[in-house]
């Protein structure tokens, strides 16, 4: 279609926009956020393991096996399972990513009207403010800001744009107002093109558990062949128990090596913690968020917004000359000075609300508050520029006349800024000397549930700092007031000029003051460079880079686009008070997880080295598949679900796969013991293959319930009720359908096998909790004193000049 060049104040007609839309020129994103309907059912189906259940399944249909066939139900209810809870998660993100889609000012037909980003289309003409993500490119058209391209160049220093420069999708306004016409959109936009570009990368990464869970699953995805066709060679050929034996014998113990159920336990957790979250409000960009968010030991948070309400108020205007410049001097000044300049942020809003539109003197341009000055200006004709901002980076070494007069209210938490006046501003600089004439005072009141909120972090063993653009002591008396602990031990961010700073810092303060927005990227990094997981919450322009960085990185919904469009998790309320719910529910899922996992890994356990030593101790292998699959549904999958939706808030250590192993060990190391010896037995008495098979089935089963005891400890009603109930359903299954299952009748000799070997897995298991319990201990401990070696000072105190408030 051909170009329209709509101007600037008129925009695209309707028509128009309907019949670029209508042509593909609209400004859909490259890929879907969300996996199509049809991927998840196929994702779920067609997999490595049901492939090699397929497979097994053909083996024993060729040697007419009907009855061990059962596991591929439970295949089937996996699959099954994991498609609905997968769909409805799906469904539950989608509804909250309507809500939540961010949303673009656009000029159509002359008038300003709001719509999501997606129904942008070429050529469209939209007004772009701080905060606004640019949502494609193009030209600006009329208008000047300040943009930041640190997430596409990464370089964080502002960039001016005036008109004709060109803007770039995924850049962030600063500060400033322009309205620009973006030529191009969709996959024509320079961020489509970088994402269709990173579909050769593996993206972000996998978090640290399902890391974890795919090196276990290629681990025996890999061995799993070879050991198969071993096990089958020497049963059928060295020990001569016939084909169909020898089958059924090899199929029952890859089916005991493969964890069938792990995935899809993790799957259904995560699904259900996402759709949990979602009836709490919380929309969760990365799934990796929900177990960083259950590691989370340092919690950095903005003081406005996060700490105080984000609405902010003048409370008082104190003049310092009062002869010279009156109340009603101000009053015009202030309502001059936002007749010029578009109030852009919170506090500009403010005052211009309490000095609505003064007279209209002629002006030669305005220079926009970015985070980095701390101030804005207005150069008006033959009167000179009036400034407005922090009084410290307006006055540099002046200020400390001037600090006498603003320590009072920085003291009480109130923000204090500078009306002044100088020769002339220009971006970065002023010039002349600079007259103080009026201190505008503001205050946030305290959000009425942060001091909860704060006590809730400190139980959990989470360390809060708070990082602000704001004065250090009016931060840090506001953070006393919101219940934060150590909030006296506060640092002026300007005097940590190096890195090494900044990392001897974080380890001493609590409140950072003055914090520019790559300090608090810096903040991040060095905390994390401690061994620290971070959070970081925040909603402004100035938190976006920290929330990039940050390893869980949470927005509020009613911030700056850009901050919501990089966090992992947004809070669609903007209420604080939601996180430790968000907290809790990561922790529950996590900690459930690797409690259920090592059920799993107890068989797979079991089957590995049973099948290794059944290899070269010419011993047949004990189980046929069917009875398998009734000790993985009572010992394994029936529990594993429960215990995986069960409350647990603990903080989560370690790393994933060390802590399932160290549960899942004494299990499967007393199984192996007990059946290797009732192995023993059946030669010593001369028993049947079929009272070895009973004997070893009873056995893991008492084993089976003795490792859910151990998961599911402290016993509360519930658990105790879970392990009782899976008791009574393994005993009626023994004794009323054991033929069902290929249990048969026992001799005298072979009962006395069963008695003496159950009453060994009781102690033995006991024994090993307890030495793996010391170990582990002392590993842990170790790991301490060498963390807190490193988080230790390596070097006397920064010379710069940090204080503490008395």
């Amino acid at each position: 279609m051909p170009r329209c060049a709509p101007k600037a104040d008129s925009g695209l007609s309707s028509a128009q926009a309907q019949a670029l839309a209508e042509a593909g020129w609209d400004n859909r994103p490259v890929e879907s956020p969300t996996k199509s309907d049809k991927q998840i059912i196929r994702e779920n189906i067609f997999t490595y393991f049901n492939l090699i259940f397929v497979v097994l399944a053909v083996c024993l249909l060729l040697v007419g096996d009907w009855k061990d066939m059962t596991f591929l139900l439970i295949v089937a209810a996996n699959a099954v399972i994991g498609i609905v809870q997968q769909l409805r998660s799906k469904r539950t993100i989608e509804k909250l990513s309507l809500l939540s889609a961010a949303k673009v000012r656009i000029i159509r037909d002359g008038k300003v009207r709001e719509l999501p980003v997606d129904q942008l289309v070429r050529e469209d003409v939209v007004e772009l403010t701080a905060g606004c993500q640019i949502p494609a490119d193009g030209p600006v058209l009329t208008g000047q800001v300040q943009v930041n391209e640190a997430l596409i160049t990464g370089e964080a220093d502002a960039v001016t744009k005036e008109p004709g420069d060109q803007l770039l999708s995924g850049s962030f306004v600063i500060s400033g107002k322009c309205r620009a016409r973006m030529d191009q959109v969709g996959a024509d936009s320079y961020a489509s093109k970088l994402t269709l570009a990173a579909k050769k990368d593996d993206g972000p990464g996998k978090s640290e558990m399902m890391r974890s869970l795919d090196s276990l699953i290629r681990f025996i995805g890999i061995v799993l062949i070879p050991i198969g066709a071993a096990l089958f060679y020497n049963q059928f050929i060295n020990q001569d128990l016939g084909l169909q034996q020898s089958v059924v014998s090899t199929v029952a113990a890859l089916i005991g090596m493969i964890p069938e159920g792990l995935f899809l336990l993790t799957s259904v957790a995560l699904a259900v913690s996402v759709v949990r979250l979602a009836q709490n409000r919380t929309l969760i960009h990365e799934m990796n968020a929900i177990e960083t968010l259950a590691r989370v030991d340092v919690l950095c948070v903005d003081k406005t917004g996060t700490v105080t309400s984000p609405q902010m108020q003048v409370r008082e205007v104190v003049p310092l000359d009062p002869e010279s410049c009156s109340d009603t001097d101000i009053t015009d000044i202030l309502g001059a000075f936002y007749r010029v300049l578009d109030p852009d942020n919170d506090t500009a809003k403010a005052i211009a609300d309490k000095f609505p539109r003064g007279p209209g003197w002629p002006d030669r341009g305005a220079v926009p508050f970015t985070s980095a000055t701390k101030w804005s200006a207005v150069n008006f004709l033959d009167r000179g520029a009036y400034v407005v901002g922090a009084p410290e980076y307006i006055l540099g070494q002046d200020f400390a006349a001037l600090e006498k007069r603003t320590a009072p209210y920085a003291a009480q938490g109130c923000r204090v800024l500078l009306l002044a006046q100088c020769d002339g501003a220009e971006i970065g600089r002023l010039h002349g000397v600079v007259i103080p004439l009026a201190l505008l005072v503001l205050e946030n009141p305290i959000r009425p549930n942060a001091p909860k909120v704060f006590d809730y972090f400190h139980t959990q063993g989470v360390d809060v700092k708070v990082i602000s653009g704001d004065n250090p002591v009016t931060v840090s008396a506001v953070a006393a007031q919101a219940g934060i602990r150590n909030a006296e031990q506060w640092v002026d961010a300007r005097e940590l000029q190096t890195d090494q700073d900044i990392a001897a810092a974080v380890r001493e303060y609590t409140v950072f003051g003055r914090v520019v927005p790559n300090q608090k990227r810096k903040i991040v990094r060095a905390l994390q460079s401690q061994g620290h997981t971070v959070a970081m919450t925040g909603d402004g322009v100035n938190d976006v880079l920290a929330l990039k960085d940050a390893d869980c990185g949470v927005a509020m919904a009613s911030g700056a686009d850009a901050a919501c469009q990089v966090a992992q998790l947004v809070l669609l309320d903007s209420d604080f008070a939601a996180m430790p719910k968000v907290v809790a529910e990561g922790r529950r899922v996590i900690n459930n997880i690797q409690r259920a996992s090592a059920l799993y890994l107890v068989k797979n356990i079991l089957s590995f080295f049973l099948a290794l030593i059944t290899l070269f101790a010419a011993f047949p292998y004990p189980f046929v598949p069917i009875q398998l699959t009734l000790i993985s549904a009572l010992t394994i999958g029936v529990p594993s679900f429960f215990l995986a939706l069960e409350p647990n808030h603990d903080l989560v250590k370690g790393k994933f796969l060390h802590n399932v192993l160290r549960r899942a060990f004494p299990g499967g190391l007393t199984a192996i013991f007990v059946i290797l010896f009732a192995e023993l037995f059946v030669y010593t008495f001369d028993l049947t293959l079929a009272e070895l098979s009973t004997i070893c089935v009873i056995l893991m089963a008492v084993n089976g319930l003795m490792v859910i005891y151990y998961a599911a400890r402290p016993l509360d009603a519930k658990r105790l009720v879970l392990l009782v109930a899976m008791s009574a359903a393994m005993f009626v299954a023994v004794v009323f359908y054991g033929a069902f299952f290929s249990l048969s009748s026992l001799s005298f000799a072979a009962w006395l096998v069963l008695i003496v070997l159950v009453l060994l897995v009781v102690p033995i298991q006991m024994g090993l909790e307890w030495c793996f319990d010391r170990c582990t201990t002392a590993l842990d401990r170790r790991r301490e004193r060498l963390a807190k070696r490193r988080r230790a000072p390596r070097r006397p105190r920064p010379a710069h000049r940090s204080r503490r408030r008395r």
